[in-house]
């Protein structure tokens, strides 16, 4: 349904990044209300199921915002618990990598995220239609400053190979020509078994990586017997998937910020 004029816009967002673009699409639009659905400390939702409250939340929202991919695990049962709920996907013309929902840790693909966004909520709330439109471009002005930044910043490193502990950075590796020799396949909290750490332990050993990834979202207790068995260092990147829900979108580029300083030092 449309809202009338002078109601409110309640957009419900899935979790952190999605909550950050949306932020910044819909800055000074009046009457709009943006609220997280998930906990700050979630995470990704590979394997997120729906609370209750949940459900409760998204019963009073006008729009629930997406990432898309199948990164919302949980969509079939958002859709048959409401099926009249408006639902914006943002990977909408995004290009898939195999089978990754990550796609907001490129600012390019950051970008095209809120474009969708500013042009999905035009149409549902015109009388905030401009504000959308510029707040998209502005916002992708910014993205495209940082991705030239990132882009000089990550062409002179003297090594380009990984070994990450998530699949949350292949979008970004393909973009900055980064090579993941190895994903130590775990959601976050679960410890690999021995067999996958001596797995890891051997491609680490052939391939000479000498810079090892955790999150800061992981206990990073396997990547220490990793780096203890084979010398290289630990690091950590982060996905931003988490923070807090009062957050704004400027998160985005401290994080990213941060991610590029901790790649030059490691495979400088």
């Amino acid at each position: 349904k449309k809202p009338e004029v002078g109601e409110k816009l309640n957009v419900v967002t899935s979790f952190y990044p999605i909550m950050l673009i949306t932020k910044a699409v819909v800055e000074n639009a009046s009457g709009v209300e943006v609220t997280n659905l998930t906990q700050p400390q979630t995470g990704c939702l590979h394997d997120y199921s729906l609370l209750p409250n949940d459900i409760k939340t998204l019963e009073k929202a006008d729009v629930f915002v997406i990432n898309g991919l199948g990164m919302e695990s949980f969509m079939d049962k958002v859709i048959e618990s409401l099926p009249e709920l408006k639902i914006i996907d943002l990977s909408k013309g995004i290009e898939p990598l195999e089978d990754n929902a990550h796609i907001w840790l490129v600012p390019e693909n950051a970008a095209k995220m809120g474009e969708n966004l500013a042009a999905e909520l035009s149409r549902l709330d015109s009388k905030n239609a401009e504000a959308y439109k510029n707040n998209s471009l502005e916002f992708k002005e910014k993205l495209m400053e940082l991705d030239r930044e990132m882009t000089e910043g990550l062409k002179k490193l003297s090594s380009r190979d990984i070994v990450v502990f998530h699949e949350a950075f292949p979008y970004f590796a393909y973009k900055y020509n980064l090579n993941i020799k190895a994903t130590i396949q775990r959601e976050p909290g679960e410890e690999p078994t021995a067999p996958e750490l001596k797995e890891t332990v051997d491609i680490v050993k052939e391939s000479n990586v000498k810079a090892l990834f955790a999150e800061p979202q992981y206990p990073s207790s396997s990547a220490e017997v990793i780096a203890n068995e084979t010398g290289a260092t630990v690091y950590s990147l982060d996905p931003i998937v988490t923070g807090e829900n009062t957050a704004e979108p400027q998160e985005y580029f401290i994080k990213m910020r941060e991610n590029l300083k901790v790649l030059q030092g490691a495979l400088k």
